[in-house]
């Protein structure tokens, strides 16, 4: 019998079922935050260095509301064994208004805003359920691999989706076409997420309400215990710090690598879409690559290699100048990212207790939402402000605009060296939840 529920944890069907959610939600990912939508709503709907600015606002909102609901929601989806419910809830959310967006068109400013922001809520959200869906469909042995493949499966689908949306913008071209782009992408996720809903089980039965409780209130109850039960996770904390600081650097290369790509070097929408399909191939090679290093030397370790290494890749943005080194760079960090990215949702699983792994999930969430928050809304400033600088100074605007750019792009190395710094002062641990003392 025992042996009968181990292989229904790990059965092919769920795994593949899950690995499918990521296939969908990466097509929103690649169009709508980095390839396309990015750069349509700088240059098109708002245009100039204050489209960079508000895109940064944007972005900003959406993480705020969802470093506030997450926490609770995840404690609910933990009490009540809901994650696939609340999946559903915030997919939805994000499927709709990523299709609202082909309303969006020049000076559409405020539409072009709330639909990301509710879209960017959606997707967000949802990432905290299908995170938490991991222990269902691994073992701590292989937790690192499946998370790792999923992150690679998720970038291939990005792939697929930046291939059909490409081929209407080359043949025809035009805005109109750029906006149906938003409909094809919110087709293609919900499509993916279906094996999820279908498919993926769930072990644990939920657990009695306390008499006299409601489910929310349980909840906070719950949530708060685990506030005063985290100073006992003194590694999970370390983590999170670093985590928090070493997000911004990576949600800032991904929110704002379009804007930088047509800034720096004048990149259009095709070549963009080009572009961020190398980046999309590489993180296949990345996220597997790296859960298997995680599985071999520790997340940690892993970590640590690959921030390095992204520090680095995105540094190499002050030296070049051509668009064919701009590919060459964008690939390397895209390789890299997504071991930051698949090795961190790891990591989270082998230090939560298996009781509380959604809540967890939800703290990480608080952390990298306030980054999703923070990275952007310091980019923005930076390269706005350095913009009037240079504009106050005689450069010419589109010089200015981009001596601005590139003191954004140094507060990315910042971000990511200061959390390397952190992540250094974390015990390792094996892939069986032991602590590793060094």
């Amino acid at each position: 019998m025992e042996q009968s529920l181990t292989t229904q944890k790990v059965s092919r069907r769920n795994r593949w079922s899950w690995y499918f959610y990521d296939f969908g939600n990466s097509a929103y990912a690649a169009v709508v935050l980095l390839a396309v939508y990015s750069s349509y709503f700088k240059n098109a709907v708002v245009g100039g260095a204050e489209g960079t600015r508000l895109w940064g606002i944007s972005i900003g909102i959406a993480a705020v509301v969802v470093a506030l609901i997450s926490p609770v929601l995840g404690s609910i989806a933990d009490f009540s064994k809901a994650k696939k419910k609340f999946l559903f809830i915030f997919t939805s959310i994000a499927i709709v208004f990523t299709a609202l967006l082909f309303f969006v068109q020049k000076g559409d400013i405020i539409e072009g805003m709330v639909f990301f922001i509710l879209a960017e809520i959606g997707y967000r959200g949802a990432q905290v359920f299908y995170d938490a869906l991991l222990v269902d469909v691994s073992t701590p042995e292989t937790i690192g691999s499946v998370s790792g493949k999923g992150w690679a499966i998720g970038s291939f689908g990005g792939v697929v989706a930046l291939l059909i949306v490409l081929i209407p913008i080359q043949l025809i071209g035009g805005t109109d076409i750029v906006r149906v782009s938003f409909l094809i992408t919110a087709v293609f996720y919900a499509l993916s997420s279906i094996p999820t809903y279908l498919w993926v089980k769930q072990i644990s039965e939920p657990e009695k309400l306390p008499e006299g409780e409601s489910t929310i209130n349980h909840a906070f109850k719950n949530l708060a215990s685990t506030f005063r039960d985290v100073r006992h996770y003194k590694e999970f904390i370390k983590f999170m710090v670093a985590f928090l600081i070493f997000n911004d650097g990576v949600m800032m290369t991904l929110d704002y690598a379009a804007i930088i790509g047509s800034t720096l070097f004048g990149i259009g929408q095709m070549q963009l879409i080009i572009f961020v399909i190398i980046v999309q191939i590489t993180s296949v090679a990345g996220a597997y690559l790296f859960g298997i290093i995680s599985d071999k030397i520790s997340c940690k370790n892993s970590l640590i290699i690959s921030l390095i290494a992204m520090a680095i890749t995105v540094a190499m943005l002050f030296l070049i100048k051509t668009t064919f080194l701009f590919y060459v760079v964008g690939a390397s960090a895209g390789f890299f990212l997504s071991g930051v990215q698949a090795v961190s949702r790891t990591f989270v699983s082998q230090l939560a207790p298996p009781s509380k792994t959604t809540e967890f999930y939800g703290f990480l969430t608080v952390a990298g939402r306030t980054s999703t928050f923070i990275g952007p809304l310091v980019f923005g400033t930076i390269s706005f402000r350095m913009y009037n600088f240079y504009v106050n100074r005689g450069f010419e605007s589109l010089l200015a605009e981009q001596q601005g750019m590139l003191w954004g792009v140094g507060s990315i190395i910042l971000f990511l060296l200061a959390g390397l710094l952190v992540l250094l002062t974390v015990k390792r641990i094996d892939p069986k939840r032991k602590l590793v003392t060094e």
